[in-house]
């Protein structure tokens, strides 16, 4: 206040192009003073105990921060919003793989396989050795009709809470990569089938029940075959005749012929006695 009263009335200047140049080249002159000023520093590790106090400054200046916000007036979450904050998500996972450089894939090995189950069988143990005793209580009636209602009201409030969706069209490119998804599943089903239960026998134990069941069923399978075969005597199946059927029941037919009038024996003595007859002339 005194500062301001000592000041006595001023006549205020336009700023002009040359005052704007003389501003910018004090500003200039001011940076390169300034790193010229800067000498040569060491760089320091940095320790754990530097993380650990990195770390408790932003616990510190993040309780601070929720303590200094007052009270705010919460706003309903509108379709709009619902839109923009998906379409946010999309930009931000487009720029997030944008931004990604290239990696280089590293194989699963076996110790890397034999690392990860000990650490899950270490997570589990701890986790059980965290838990205290428990008394088990038997599941009564009236227990398991409260959880069914439980269940039901469940439901009901879900069904309740939910609010009008937008269908969005079924384009080709998400025909595309469900049918890929499907595939890969698949693939994965396989291959988890192939490694685990297939050449694998079941074992069963040969009961004596199991050989009376067993027994029975080879006599009902007797009796329907000889009843099924009773009922079909006498029929036959009729088959349609083609010009390839046609030609190998002619071809048999005449093999029958030939064997069975002895075609084939006359052919042979009319084929001896025309050679000796050639010879004959041959000598004569």
């Amino acid at each position: 206040v005194l500062y301001k009263e000592n000041i006595g009335k001023a006549t205020p200047t336009p700023v002009t192009p040359e005052m704007e140049r003389v501003k910018r080249n004090q500003e200039i002159i001011s940076s390169v003073l300034y790193k010229e000023n800067v000498g040569k520093v060491t760089p320091t590790p940095i320790t754990p105990e530097m993380e650990r106090v990195k770390r408790n400054q932003e616990i510190i200046s993040s309780v601070l921060y929720k303590e200094n916000l007052g009270q705010a007036t919460p706003t309903p979450v509108t379709p709009e919003m619902e839109r923009v904050k998906r379409n946010q998500e999309h930009i931000s996972s487009v720029v997030y793989k944008e931004g990604l450089g290239k990696a280089t894939p590293t194989p699963v090995t076996p110790e890397m396989e034999r690392v990860k189950r000990n650490q899950e069988h270490i997570s589990s143990v701890v986790y059980k050795e965290g838990l205290g005793k428990a008394t088990p209580t038997p599941v009564t009636p009236e227990m398991e009709r409260v959880k069914r209602n439980q269940e039901h009201i469940s439901s009901v409030l879900y069904k309740e809470h939910l609010a009008k969706g937008t269908p969005t069209p079924m384009t080709p490119e998400m025909e595309r990569a469900k049918r890929n998804q499907e595939n890969i599943s698949s693939v994965l089903y396989s291959d988890s089938f192939r490694k685990q239960v297939q050449g694998k026998a079941a074992y069963v134990l040969d009961t004596p029940e199991m050989r009376r069941v067993r027994e029975t069923q080879k006599h009902i399978s007797t009796v329907k075959y000889h009843e099924d075969f009773e009922k079909s005597k006498g029929s036959f199946t009729p088959v349609v005749t083609d010009p390839i059927t046609e030609r190998v029941k002619k071809n048999m037919q005449d093999f029958s012929d030939i064997s069975y009038r002895g075609i084939q024996r006359r052919v042979v003595e009319m084929e001896r006695k025309r050679v000796d007859q050639d010879q004959e002339n041959l000598t004569g």
